[in-house]
């Protein structure tokens, strides 16, 4: 069972389950061509995908774009069924840094066919994900600047101001399908500015008073 760590936390936290919600920015919606959907678009990854910091993603040989995607990710504290709004942020323990790893072509595929596409967000390696800050010490995480680079340049620059979901919506819609437990991570979508990476890649994602991520692509 992969673990993560919540700093000033002694054990380590075992994880369950993480529940991502895609296009939750703007302009990444319009960069995909994709219509801003009416009803949260949610999909899980198992927690055999988490890597950690200084890793190595290996992309799959059944896909050819590879796509980066970073996002402030969520760690829940306490287990939930069903969370109102005016509760959700009681129930986040602590924020870090994930990046969405994304078969794009795949997805596109499955898309196509109108089949599932965990194939494309799943796989093993396909989320980075730093350690986590306790949840006091991030003063509005609806305020966080998040970016990303590719071998030192800069691919992502966005504030989670600019989700059209919030956390306390996140959570309540997330609770209401299932079950959200101690130990379960969310992603909460990524800002524009995806794109392909490849082997020898280096990706360098960071959010401010959160921390900062640094895998290499095999």
């Amino acid at each position: 069972m992969y673990t993560i760590k919540l700093r000033d936390t002694l054990e380590p936290i075992p994880v369950g389950k993480i529940v991502c919600l895609g296009r939750n920015y703007s302009e990444h919606i319009k960069e995909l061509g994709n219509e801003i959907p009416d009803k949260p678009v949610i999909f899980i990854k198992p927690s055999t995908s988490i890597i950690p910091d200084a890793s190595t993603v290996i992309i799959p040989d059944y896909s050819d774009d590879c796509h980066y995607e970073v996002e402030l990710a969520l760690l829940i504290g306490q287990t939930g069924k069903n969370i109102s709004r005016d509760n959700a942020m009681q129930h986040i323990a602590g924020y870090g840094v994930a990046i969405d790893l994304t078969l794009r072509d795949v997805q596109t595929r499955q898309k196509e066919k109108g089949l599932p596409w965990e194939i494309a967000k799943g796989f093993d390696t396909s989320c980075p994900l730093s350690d986590f800050v306790p949840a006091a010490d991030v003063t509005d995480p609806h305020q966080l600047q998040l970016t990303l680079k590719v071998n030192g340049e800069l691919r992502q620059d966005g504030n989670t101001a600019l989700m059209m979901r919030q956390i306390p919506q996140i959570i309540e819609e997330f609770s209401a399908i299932f079950t959200l437990e101690a130990g379960d991570i969310i992603l909460t979508g990524t800002p524009s500015g995806v794109g392909r990476v490849q082997s020898g890649d280096i990706m360098t994602a960071e959010i401010k008073q959160v921390g900062h991520l640094a895998v290499s692509v095999a």
